[in-house]
C-alpha cells in the first residue's frame, strides 16, 4: 500500500522543488526523504530468521537477474498512448510511456514511471548544481541514468552544462518534478501501486475493446466475452431480469438439497478402490507392454507442448496421475519430502477421479497440461535455483488440483443461478474456492495424505501458497495479476540494480501466481495442432453452458451461443488483449527463455487472423457440433446445478 510517513515523500519533493527554483542552486541532502520501511524477510520453510541476508532467508540463489539491454518486441496494447483517455489532468501522462535507461526498454506502469522521472530529476539536478555525486547516499545505486523521453539528462554526473542550455534543462527538470508531484497527489491512499497499474490497464483495455467491437457484430461479441471474463466488475454485475416468457416462479433459485453448508460438495464414493499397494510403475500408472515405449516418447517433461490427449489414451485415462508423478520423480521431490510412493499414487488417482471426464475442457487432461507447463516454466534458466523445493512442490500441486470437480460452467453462471457454491463463497471465486476445498479434503481420505512427513511449518506454508496460487486462476483477477507483475518488474528495472531479489513472501508468491496463471492460459502458445484441439474442447464446453442458459431462459453468455459464436475472431482478440500482454511481461522477467514461446504465439495468432474471412465457424447444424452436443451426462448437469 502507498503509505506516507509524517512529512512524507510529497513534502520532501516540494522542498526540493522550492530550493531548485531559488536564484542560488541549493543542494538537498537526499537522506531527509523518508524511505520505505524494511520488508520482513520470509523463509518459506522456516519463517523469518533473526540474522540472515534477505536472499538466504527466502531463496538459495542470488536473485532473479532482469535483462535490460535487449531487443524486445513491444506489440501489446499496453505500450500505446493512453493520455487522451485519462480521467484527470492530475494523472495525465506526458508520454505514452517513459523510457528507462535504454530507449527500447519502455516503462508503462505509473509507479515505475514516477521513479524513472525522479531519477531523471536527480541526474539533471547534479548537472545543474555541479554537486559531486559521490556525496549522495545513492551514489552506489546504479550509475546509469533513467531519463524520460524528451528530457535532456546527463548520464555523466561530472558533466558541466553549458550556460545556454542550463535554463532549458532547469525548465525541463521543473516540469518533470511537477509531473511527479501531480502523480503523487492523485494517488488514493487506500490503493497499492500495482492497483494504479491495474486501473490504467483496464482503462486502456476498455478503449481497445470499444474499437474492436465496432469492427463487426462478432467483434462486439468477442469484446463482451473478454470484458465479462477477464475484468473484475465487482458490484457492477447486472443479474439477468426475467424475460417475457418467464413467470415469477420460474425465476426462483433451483431447490437445494438440505444439509450443512460447511459440507464439501463434490466428494463421492468411488466405484472402485484407489488404494495402491503394489510396486509403482515407471510412470505411476499401469500400461500394457506394447504401449510403454510409445508412452515414454510422449512423456518428455522438458518439451514445450506435450500431447496430453495422446498420453491420456495411452494411460487409459490417467494423464494427470502419470504427468504429476513423473514430474515429482524427476525433480526428486518425492525423496526430498519423504512422500510415500503408494500414498502419492492413491491420492493422484483419487484426485483424477474427481475431475469430470464428461466435461469437455476443464478435466484431467487440462490439469495435466497445466501441471507440465508449470514444470517447464519453473525449469527456465532465468529461474534456476530461485525457488525452494517447498515452493516448487506447492506450484506443481496447485497446478494439478486447480480445476478439480469443475462442473463445466463458469463463475458467472453459478452466481446467476444462485448455486450452492455461489452462496457458500459469497459470489467470490466460487469455483476456485471449491477446487481448493475438494483437493485438501481428499488429503484426509484413507492413504491419501501425501504431506504426512512435512513439518507443521512446512505444511502450513505450503497450504497458504497453494491457496494463493489456485485463487489466482480466477480469470476475473487477470488484470490485477498482470499489473502486479509488470509493476514489480519495471520498478526493479528503474531502480537500476538489475536484480529482482524476491526477498519476501509477497514478491515470491506474485511470481508463482503469474506462472500458474500463464500455464492456465498457455494453450495459445502451444503448437498450432495442439492449440486447435484444446480450443475445440473449450468451445464445446462453452456451447454446453449456452444450451443450459437457453433452456433456463437466461441471457446466453458471450461466446456460448453455438448459433453465432465467432471462434476465429475470438482467438485473435483473446491473444491480442489477454494472452500476449501476459506472456510479453513473463518474457521480460525470464528473458531470453520465453522468446520461442512468443514466436509460436504470434504464429498462431496470424493463422487464426487468416481464417476469419475464409473459414467461418461451424454452424449449429454442422456434424462436428452436433456430435458433441450431448457429451455431458445427467449426473454432471445435476451436480453443477446443486453447486
Amino acid at each position: 500500500m502507498v503509505v506516507f510517513p509524517e512529512g512524507g515523500v510529497e513534502s520532501s519533493l516540494r522542498q526540493v522543488r522550492m530550493e531548485c527554483t531559488d536564484e542560488e542552486p541549493a543542494w538537498v541532502d537526499m537522506d531527509i526523504i523518508p524511505g520505505a520501511t524494511k520488508k520482513l524477510r520470509f523463509d518459506v520453510e522456516n519463517g523469518p530468521p533473526p540474522s540472515r541476508s534477505p536472499l538466504e532467508a527466502a531463496s538459495p540463489s542470488s536473485g532473479l537477474i532482469l535483462q535490460a539491454n535487449f531487443p524486445q518486441r513491444r506489440e501489446s496494447f499496453l505500450y500505446r498512448s493512453d493520455s487522451e483517455f485519462e480521467l484527470s489532468p492530475k494523472s495525465m501522462s506526458r508520454n505514452s510511456s517513459i523510457a528507462s535507461e535504454h530507449e527500447s526498454d519502455l516503462i508503462v506502469t505509473p509507479f515505475a514511471q514516477v521513479l524513472a522521472s525522479l531519477r531523471s530529476v536527480r541526474n539533471n539536478f547534479i548537472s545543474l548544481t555541479n554537486v559531486p555525486a559521490s556525496s549522495s547516499r545513492r551514489s552506489s545505486v546504479g550509475s546509469q541514468s533513467h531519463p524520460s523521453q524528451g528530457t535532456s539528462s546527463s548520464s555523466n554526473n561530472k558533466l558541466t552544462v553549458p550556460d545556454e542550455n542550463q535554463s532549458r534543462l532547469a525548465m525541463e527538470t521543473l516540469e518533470e518534478l511537477d509531473w511527479c508531484l501531480d502523480q503523487l497527489e492523485s494517488i488514493q491512499t487506500h490503493r497499492s501501486v500495482s492497483e494504479m497499474a491495474s486501473s490504467k490497464f483496464k482503462r486502456m483495455l476498455n478503449r481497445e475493446l470499444s474499437h474492436f467491437k465496432e469492427t463487426s457484430k462478432s467483434g462486439n461479441q468477442v469484446s463482451e466475452f473478454i470484458c465479462n471474463t477477464f475484468l473484475d466488475k465487482q458490484q457492477e454485475i447486472d443479474l439477468p431480469s426475467p424475460t417475457e416468457k418467464e413467470s415469477p416462479e420460474e425465476t426462483k433459485p433451483p431447490g437445494r438439497t438440505k444439509g450443512p453448508l460447511s459440507h464439501v460438495s463434490g466428494l463421492r464414493k468411488l466405484r472402485h478402490a484407489n488404494s495402491f499397494t503394489g510396486i509403482v510403475p515407471r510412470f505411476g500408472v499401469e500400461v500394457s507392454a506394447d504401449r510403454e515405449e510409445e508412452l515414454a516418447k510422449e512423456m518428455d517433461m522438458s518439451k514445450w507442448g506435450i500431447d496430453c490427449f495422446k498420453i491420456d489414451t495411452l494411460t487409459n485415462g490417467r494423464a494427470l496421475t502419470a504427468v504429476t508423478y513423473t514430474i515429482l520423480q524427476e525433480r526428486d521431490l518425492i525423496k526430498t519430502f519423504k512422500i510415500p510412493a503408494n500414498t502419492l499414487i492413491t491420492y493422484l488417482m483419487t484426485l483424477e477421479d474427481h475431475y469430470h471426464r464428461e466435461v469437455p475442457y476443464h478435466n484431467n487432461r487440462h490439469a495435466a497440461d497445466v501441471t507440465q507447463t508449470t514444470h517447464y516454466l519453473l525449469g527456465m534458466q532465468a529461474l534456476e535455483n530461485v525457488f525452494t523445493d517447498l515452493e516448487i512442490l506447492a506450484s506443481i500441486f496447485a497446478s494439478a488440483i486447480h480445476d478439480v470437480d469443475h462442473p463445466g460452467v463458469n463463475n458467472q453462471f453459478l452466481i446467476v443461478t444462485s448455486s450452492e457454491l455461489a452462496i457458500l463463497y459469497n459470489d467470490e471465486s466460487c469455483l476456485e474456492n471449491h477446487h481448493l476445498a475438494v483437493a485438501f479434503k481428499l488429503l484426509q481420505e484413507e492413504n491419501c495424505d501425501i504431506f504426512c512427513n512435512l513439518s507443521k511449518k512446512q505444511r502450513s506454508t505450503l497450504r497458504k501458497m497453494v491457496i494463493d496460487m489456485v485463487l489466482a486462476t480466477d480469470m476475473s483477477k487477470h488484470m490485477s495479476l498482470l499489473a502486479d507483475l509488470k509493476t514489480m518488474v519495471e520498478t526493479k528495472k528503474v531502480a537500476g540494480s538489475g536484480v529482482l531479489l524476491l526477498d519476501n513472501y509477497t514478491d515470491r508468491i506474485q511470481v508463482l501466481q503469474n506462472m500458474v496463471h500463464c500455464a492456465d492460459l498457455g494453450n495459445p502458445t502451444k503448437p498450432l495442432e495442439l492449440y486447435r484441439q484444446w480450443l475445440d474442447k473449450l468451445m464445446n464446453e462453452f456451447y454446453h453452458q449456452g444450451d443450459r442458459e437457453r433452456n433456463k431462459q437466461l441471457e446466453i453468455s458471450a461466446m456460448c451461443d453455438r448459433h453465432n459464436a465467432s471462434v476465429e475472431k475470438s482467438q485473435v482478440g483473446f491473444i491480442d488483449f489477454i494472452v500476449h500482454p501476459l506472456w510479453e511481461t513473463w518474457a521480460d522477467l525470464v528473458h531470453p527463455d520465453a522468446q520461442s514461446i512468443l514466436d509460436q504465439l504470434e504464429e498462431n495468432r496470424d493463422w487464426f487472423a487468416s481464417q476469419i474471412p475464409m473459414s467461418p465457424s461451424p454452424g449449429p447444424d454442422s456434424k462436428e457440433n452436433n456430435d458433441q452436443t450431448s457429451t455431458l451426462d445427467d449426473t454432471i448437469v445435476e451436480s453443477s446445478e446443486e453447486c
